[in-house]
């Protein structure tokens, strides 16, 4: 008998087809950009309808038709489908851009100087729906880790393109970063500095104390229980918490005051951010030591290898793909964390946020918090590509001898 063929569905990816329907909801009914007199009053909402130009809206339009025909399962192969999404949201990008950067030309050729046009709701909708496009074709597509960082390298330009070009320059946030040019850059360095300071120290410490768990059980659990404590802690109350002790201990060694340490700047900073950077390293150290096969392990002794070269031979080898994504996430961790330092005199761009927050500047509150956001996802791209390359290839772990 043969057997009941099933029926072939419409739909083949709903995550697609939701965000199609997300970017048409959020063209349709929310404004794209604002226009304001000044930096501090609200501004007033205006559509994307009369934001784009007649070809943009075309241009739109056939954009979501592609992705509305990628979503289907008639009539496009697999990798078809996720290649023609791939493109249109590389399309899709650079027309969210090229709209916002149009409309405020025009908006400001005849406005007074103090007039200033800002992105809104449905540019911020189609921008983060683009890059989940993004992130869904990719994870069904799989490509070869070259491929995807040389697609993340295309939509990267694009957007470097259009903001060191004269296309955007008209934008409130753009006229901040005017203003604060010099001192962006110092911040954003610090800002740098403060992650890699305190990534450094947490992987001397916190790999060896992954080893430790793995290879001392019973040391494991007091280990993770006081690891498990700093991470449940509040970030601003660590901070605060730090500044007494910090400051007294300056005030007694003079020596650490000429360092630069005390009760507030990059000190406590420091310190906070290796203490919330511990668990994760250590954790995944110990997961991808533990993960090792026993088999693996015996054979290596077998070949008369000592306890340091298998571990360094074997075990780190094939524990680096979780030990990447322990660092994976302490880095993006830490990337934000850094943000709520600049309360505590640390500096870095959560400097600009906290500053716009005072001055009811939101351009400026954007200055600060776009760029972490855009340093948290090419970190978390760079290690997530590092994580692929880390993994064994299938025909070396085939090879037997």
């Amino acid at each position: 008998m043969p057997a009941a063929e099933q029926p072939t569905r419409l739909i083949g990816n709903r995550v697609l087809l939701t965000l199609v329907i997300t970017c048409l909801l959020g063209v349709g009914l929310l404004p794209f950009a604002s226009m304001a007199p000044n930096r501090l009053l609200s501004g007033q909402s205006v559509s994307a309808w009369v934001a784009f130009e007649p070809w943009q809206l075309a241009t739109l339009a056939g954009l979501l038709v592609l992705l509305t025909l990628a979503a289907c399962e008639r009539g496009l192969s697999r990798q078809t489908s996720h290649g023609l999404a791939l493109a249109a949201a590389l399309g899709l990008l650079a027309l969210d851009f090229v709209a916002l950067g149009g409309y405020a030309h025009r908006a400001l050729a005849e406005a007074s100087p103090t007039a200033r046009v800002s992105q809104g709701s449905a540019f911020w909708v189609l921008l983060f729906a683009t890059g989940l496009i993004m992130v869904d074709a990719l994870q069904r597509l799989r490509p070869p880790p070259l491929w995807r960082a040389l697609y993340a390298a295309v939509a990267l330009l694009i957007v470097v393109a259009c903001f060191t070009t004269t296309l955007l320059s008209p934008l409130s946030i753009m006229r901040e970063f005017a203003n604060q040019r010099g001192n962006f850059v110092d911040e954003l360095l610090r800002h740098l500095t403060l992650v890699a300071g305190a990534l450094m120290p947490a992987l001397a410490i916190g790999l060896p104390l992954g080893l430790l768990a793995r290879r001392r059980p019973g040391a494991r659990n007091a280990l993770f229980s006081v690891l498990n404590v700093f991470q449940t802690l509040p970030s601003i109350a660590v901070f605060g918490l730090l500044i007494a002790p910090l400051a007294a201990l300056a005030a007694a060694l003079p020596w650490l005051r000429e360092l630069g340490v005390g009760g507030i700047g990059a000190a406590p900073a420091l310190i906070a951010l290796v203490l919330y950077s511990l668990l994760p390293i250590v954790r995944n150290t110990y997961a991808g030591l533990a993960g090792v096969a026993p088999g693996t392990l015996e054979a290596a002794r077998g070949m008369g290898m000592t306890s340091g070269q298998i571990l360094w031979q074997v075990e780190i080898p094939l524990a680096l793909p979780v030990i990447l994504s322990g660092l994976r996430i302490v880095t993006v961790q830490a990337i934000g964390l850094t943000v709520v330092a600049a309360l505590i005199g640390a500096g870095g761009l959560g400097a600009f946020i906290f500053q716009g927050l005072g001055q009811y500047a939101i351009d400026l509150v954007l200055l600060g918090a776009i760029p972490t956001i855009v340093l948290a996802v090419v970190a978390d791209f760079a290690l997530q590509l590092l994580v692929a390359l880390s993994r064994p290839s299938r025909a070396g772990q085939g090879k037997t001898t």
